[in-house]
């Protein structure tokens, strides 16, 4: 019995944040952090899909859409506040995995190839992860969910 119970340790708890957030690359969650997608995926339902019976948010659209775009403001709010700033136009796509609470619990993102420096990726990164540890998404579900995205990040013009 302790056997498999600490084969379920390795197998299973990397994968539940325990409090923890995680905010990074897809890469650097697989190769760093040992988290699986295909774990986090089977896990966290899908907020919205073209098959209706298997979105979480099946009726709530819009208001899930709304939540998503406000999120992403705070999220360039929270850049601003902290003195991030981006160079230029910047296109980056995320995955993210929230607990049923609304509550970030993996925000996983990938920049376009060309698109960032890796010092500005890790101050990105930085900010990131002060951002879903106090974030709450405005829904909440009966499931943990997921919703991914590409973003595009706008410089500021200049004045």
């Amino acid at each position: 019995m302790k056997s498999v119970f600490g084969i379920l340790t390795v197998l299973v708890f990397p994968f539940i944040s325990n409090g923890q957030k995680i905010a990074t690359t897809f890469q650097n969650a697989t190769k760093n952090q040992g988290i699986r997608i295909e774990q986090l995926d089977s896990t966290y339902q899908s907020a919205l899909n073209d098959d209706s019976t298997k979105a979480v948010f099946m009726g709530q659209e819009k208001e899930f859409y709304e939540g998503y775009v406000s999120m992403l403001q705070a999220l360039g709010k929270h850049l601003t506040a902290n003195n991030f700033k981006w160079d230029k136009t910047t296109r980056c796509f995320n995955r993210i995995y929230f607990n049923k609470d609304g509550e970030i619990d993996y925000f996983l993102f990938n920049f376009y190839p060309g698109q960032i420096e890796p010092d500005k990726e890790k101050e990105f990164e930085k900010h990131l992860s002060s951002f879903v540890e106090s974030y709450t998404f405005p829904l909440t579900a009966k499931k943990d969910f997921a919703q991914c995205s590409p973003v595009t990040y706008q410089a500021k013009a200049k004045n």
